[in-house]
């Protein structure tokens, strides 16, 4: 339906708003609860305590990147990374459903797979810097 259609970058803002928030907001929890005890939870897990800094990065940095729109497709790619390792590491164990379960970090990668081949649209500052947002000239 072209009415639809129309409504691609109303939903490539809404993809973005919602993986931006829930990302920032988790990277800022582990900034604000103390670095040094999300390094010790990752090397209790076997993931180097080092690690703690890329996962910041990928869900603070990446998230405030992805909720504004700027260079989205990297910020993007930074939390499918974090998700997958996310879902492997600490997740799967848990099952799907349920406490501690994979459901939800796999949603969040999902997200972020998408936005990786879709771009931010035009309603970003990818938008605005570089032509459209990144996204395949059959929706502009």
């Amino acid at each position: 339906m072209k009415f639809l259609d129309r409504l691609h970058p109303l939903a490539l803002l809404v993809l973005r708003l919602g993986l931006g928030i829930i990302m920032t907001a988790h990277g800022w929890q582990k900034l604000s609860g103390g670095l040094g005890k999300f390094m010790g939870f990752l090397a209790n897990i076997g993931v180097p305590g080092w690690m703690a800094y890329l996962v910041v990065a990928a869900e603070f940095g990446g998230g405030i990147l992805v909720l504004v729109g700027l260079l989205t497709r990297l910020g993007a790619l930074s939390i499918g990374i974090d998700m997958l390792v996310a879902i492997t590491r600490v997740h799967w164990k848990n099952g799907l459903k349920g406490p501690g379960g994979y459901e939800f970090p796999l949603a969040c990668g999902i997200i972020a797979f998408a936005l990786i081949f879709l771009g931010a649209g035009p309603i970003s500052l990818d938008g605005a810097f570089f032509r459209g947002g990144g996204g395949s000239s059959a929706r502009k």
